[in-house]
């Protein structure tokens, strides 16, 4: 795999920079519009793709950015912060099914997917969930059996960023007997492929641009080249993909938080009672002392854990940390943003309530809190 540059301060804010000029630009005028409708902006993400945010980590052989995980971390964040919903189809399209590419796949694989996913040419999708398995991966019930140069898929996944729009999906299916960790192998299927079918897409509470379907396989024959990496490690690649998606889900949690908390500032300098910015209450400014401290230790938390990344060292317990903390902070910012906007906050004229919705999600997708607990826990005991 190439190796990703290093990003200076200085650079790093230009990349900030250019995502919040996106963001600002592309999406903030039409936050509220995707949501009501919950219209996933294809012709957006064409647009996100050709100014690198698709393809951030991929290096630049393969048409990619080229960058490290705090510019990662940065963008997410930047984009998170105007709306959740795009913030969690990037960081859904870098992370697992262009990340899992980049990770195992062969050169062949890498030159044939990769430009197109960096570039925003296409959209990606990774399955690994299914109706009766979320975080019981191991009990799955989608299987691919072996025909000559062929595998046979059948079964459901759900739960899937851009199951629907998605143009190629990295699919996770067992291929060996139930429970066995080195029964499961990854495929790459194109769109298209005979008997990949889109089912349901989800009608949900928050992240309502982010495209979330379920994709069905009914027969559907995938040649024996497109296994990604061997026979048998589709679950240990997925865990070690999961590693790096906490940390996306870190700066998606990062940005949301962010993004509730500078409403909640400007909300409270605005607003005046009693003759008076109710910033000047201390029942107020104590609530937004709290928000920033949080906010800081979840920063530092994501930034830890995407430095041991970018070093190549061990982070399984770093990134759940970050994203356990993280995602409950986004919560309990976006909660008291809430709060401190009163009566306007339960309205849609105000960005709150919108932060309030999609906050939640963070707590639960690509691992629920108590999963995260069980990893930190894990890892710590070993220690």
């Amino acid at each position: 795999m190439g190796q990703t540059a290093t990003i200076s301060a200085d650079n790093l804010q230009l990349i900030r920079q250019s995502a919040k000029d996106f963001a600002e630009a592309y999406i903030r005028p039409h936050v509220m519009d995707w949501d009501e409708s919950q219209h996933f902006p294809m012709d957006m993400f064409h647009q996100m793709g050709e100014h690198g945010f698709l393809g951030v980590l991929v290096p630049e052989e393969y048409g990619g950015a080229g960058l490290d995980y705090q510019a990662y971390i940065t963008i997410i964040e930047e984009i998170a912060k105007v709306c959740g919903s795009i913030g969690l189809s990037v960081a859904a399209h870098n992370s697992l099914c262009t990340n899992h590419i980049l990770m195992f796949g062969n050169e062949e694989q890498k030159h044939r997917y990769l430009p197109k996913l960096a570039t925003g040419q296409w959209i990606g999708a990774w399955g690994l969930t299914e109706p009766n398995t979320g975080s019981d991966a191991m009990r799955m019930q989608c299987t691919a059996t072996r025909d000559g140069d062929y595998w046979v898929l059948n079964g459901n996944k759900l739960w899937i960023t851009h199951g629907k729009s998605g143009h190629v999906a990295v699919v996770i299916a067992r291929t060996g007997e139930l429970l066995d960790s080195r029964g499961m192998t990854a495929f790459v299927v194109e769109r298209g492929t005979p008997g990949f079918l889109a089912g349901k897409k989800e009608n949900k509470l928050g992240m309502r641009a982010s495209e979330t379907a379920e994709m069905i396989f009914d027969n559907c024959r995938v040649h024996k080249s497109q296994v990604l990496g061997q026979e048998g490690e589709g679950f240990i690649q997925s865990m070690k993909i999961l590693d790096g998606g906490r940390i996306s889900i870190a700066a998606l949690s990062l940005g949301i938080a962010k993004g509730a908390y500078e409403a909640s500032i400007k909300y409270a300098k605005e607003r005046h009672q009693f003759g008076q910015p109710i910033s000047n209450f201390q029942a107020i400014s104590f609530k937004l002392a709290d928000m920033a401290t949080k906010i800081e230790a979840a920063e530092l938390l994501t930034r830890q854990a995407g430095q041991l990344k970018d070093e190549g060292k061990k982070h399984t317990k770093q990134a759940a940390m970050a994203k356990y903390y993280a995602s409950e902070v986004a919560v309990e910012v976006s909660t008291e943003g809430v709060q401190i906007h009163g009566g306007y906050g339960y309205t849609k004229d105000f960005p709150a309530e919108k932060y309030y919705r999609d906050s939640k999600l963070c707590t639960i997708g690509e691992g629920t809190s108590e999963i995260q607990k069980l990893v930190i826990a894990r890892e710590a005991l070993r220690e």
